[in-house]
C-alpha cells in the first residue's frame, strides 16, 4: 500500500509539472530545472508519508495497550528501577478500576543441623486492586489482600487492608496522601507484584529488615525536586516492638489495626534517576520509643538504608543495604540493638520472556556488638533461578535455595512458584 501511495503522489507531482510546461517544448536547461523540483517534491512527499506511518502506528500501539492493559513504552525500565504501581493515567475523572495480583509457591527445602523441612504447596497472597478517580486532581486507590488461601482455626490465613489511601496533585510537581500508606523503603515494599520482581518467594533481608509488605496509617507528601530528582516524606504509626520477639522489627509492625500512636515515626527518601538505566536512593527512619511506651528498657529506633540498581539493555544489578539501630539496655543485652541486612542480584534476560538471576542474601537481627550474646545469629542464603514470563503480565518461577546460618540450622532446596497481576 505504501509504494501504491507512493507511486501516485510521485505521478501526480510529475503530470501537474508536465501539464504546466507543455505550451512549448522545454530546453534542456528548462528539463533539469524541471527535474530538480520534481526530485523536491518527491523527497517532500516521502517525509510527509513516512510521518503519517509513524503516527498510525503510535496510534494503534496506544490502542492496544489500553485493550490490553499492558505498560507502556518504558515501563519494563520502570519497572526495574522500583517505580511504584500506580493504575491511573490522570485526567480520567470518574473512572473505576478494579485490578490485582497472587502467587502459587511450591517449596521443597530438606533441613539440616535441626532445621526442619519444609515441603508444602501455599497460594501465598491473592490481592484486589480497587481505585476511583474522583477529577483530575483526585483519586484514590486500594488494596485488600488474602493470604494462605483459607481462614480459620487450623490456619494461618488472614485478610488485610494492605493499601487504602486519597491522592491529590497540589501541583505538576507535588502530590498529598492520606490514609493507609506503605513506607517508601527498599525495593519490594511498594512494588512486589509478582511478575515484577525475580525469585519465587520476596528476598529475606527485605522480609526480615525493612519489613515488606510494611504499611501504615498516615500522610504523605511526594514529588519532584528537580530534573532527576525526588522525595517522599511521611508521618504515620510506628513500630510496637517488644522483648518478648527479641526487639524483632518484622513483629513490631501495627497494621493500623487500632494501632497505638503514642509516638510517631517520620520516614523519608531521597531517589535520584539523573543518568538512563541508573537509580540510586536512600531512605530513613526515625521514632522516639519504638515499644510506645510499654518498656522502660528501650527507646529510640533509626532505620538507614540505601538501594542502587543498573540497567543496560538485558542485564541488570540491583543492591540494597539497610540498619536498624534502638537505644536501650533491653535491645542491647540480646544485641538486637543493631539489626542489618543486604544483598545483591545480578540478572539477564535471555529473552523478553526469558530471565535468568542470581541472588546473594545477608542479614541479622541480632547483630549488636555490645555483647556476646548475639553470637550465632547471622543468616546467608543463596537464591538462583530463573523467570518465564508467558504473558508480561504472567510469570513461571523456579530458583535453587542454599543456606549458610552462623547457628547451622540450614534449609537447603528448590521452589517454583506462578504469578499473575492484572
Amino acid at each position: 500500500m505504501k509504494q501504491r501511495l507512493l507511486g501516485a503522489l510521485i505521478a501526480a507531482a510529475i503530470t501537474g509539472t508536465a501539464t504546466a510546461e507543455a505550451a512549448s517544448p522545454p530546453s534542456a536547461e528548462e528539463m533539469w530545472r524541471i527535474i530538480q523540483a520534481q526530485q523536491k517534491q518527491i523527497e517532500q512527499l516521502k517525509r510527509q508519508l513516512e510521518a503519517a506511518e509513524e503516527k498510525v502506528e503510535a496510534t494503534g500501539e496506544m490502542l492496544d495497550e489500553l485493550a490490553s492493559g499492558a505498560p507502556a513504552p518504558g515501563g519494563e525500565e520502570k519497572a526495574a528501577l522500583g517505580a511504584a504501581h500506580t493504575p491511573f493515567e490522570h485526567g480520567r475523572a470518574g473512572r473505576t478500576i478494579v485490578g490485582g495480583y497472587g502467587e502459587l509457591h511450591y517449596n521443597n527445602l530438606e533441613g539440616d543441623g535441626g532445621a526442619s523441612d519444609k515441603n508444602e504447596i501455599d497460594f501465598h497472597r491473592a490481592i484486589l486492586f480497587l481505585g476511583h478517580e474522583f477529577s483530575d486532581r483526585i483519586r484514590f486507590f486500594s488494596e485488600i489482600e488474602y493470604e494462605h488461601a483459607a481462614i480459620d482455626n487450623s490456619s494461618s490465613g488472614g485478610v488485610y487492608l494492605e493499601q487504602a489511601y486519597l491522592e491529590m496533585d497540589i501541583n505538576e510537581r507535588l502530590r498529598a496522601r492520606a490514609g493507609l500508606l506503605l513506607v517508601p523503603a527498599g525495593f519490594l515494599n511498594e512494588v512486589h507484584e509478582p511478575p515484577r520482581f525475580y525469585g519465587v518467594e520476596r528476598n529475606p533481608v527485605e522480609s526480615n529488615i525493612i519489613p515488606t509488605t510494611w504499611w501504615v496509617g498516615g500522610a504523605m507528601l511526594t514529588g519532584e525536586i528537580a530534573p532527576g530528582w525526588s522525595f517522599d516524606a511521611a508521618l504515620h504509626e510506628g513500630m510496637k516492638t517488644s522483648s518478648g520477639s527479641n526487639y524483632a522489627v518484622r513483629s513490631g509492625r501495627q497494621k493500623t489495626s487500632k494501632a497505638v500512636a503514642d509516638d510517631l515515626a517520620f520516614t523519608g527518601r531521597i531517589r535520584w534517576n539523573g543518568l538512563s538505566g541508573l537509580e540510586l536512593t536512600a531512605f530513613w527512619q526515625y521514632q522516639s520509643d519504638m515499644t510506645q511506651g510499654t518498656d522502660p528498657n528501650a527507646g529510640a529506633a533509626n532505620l538507614l538504608g540505601v538501594t542502587g540498581v543498573y540497567n543496560t539493555g538485558p542485564f541488570t544489578v540491583k543492591a540494597l543495604y539497610a540498619r536498624w539501630d534502638l537505644d536501650g539496655t533491653g535491645p542491647a543485652a540480646i544485641g538486637a540493638d543493631r539489626q542489618r541486612g543486604w544483598y545483591i542480584e545480578p540478572s539477564y534476560k535471555i529473552t523478553e520472556k526469558l530471565g535468568l538471576f542470581a541472588r546473594y542474601n545477608d542479614w541479622d537481627n541480632q547483630a549488636g556488638s555490645d555483647s556476646g550474646a548475639a553470637a550465632n545469629t547471622g543468616k546467608r542464603q543463596w537464591n538462583t533461578g530463573l523467570n518465564w514470563w508467558i504473558h508480561p503480565d504472567v510469570v513461571l518461577k523456579a530458583d535453587l535455595e542454599f543456606q549458610d546460618n552462623d547457628d547451622g540450622r540450614d534449609r537447603n532446596g528448590f521452589n517454583l512458584g506462578v504469578g499473575y497481576q492484572f
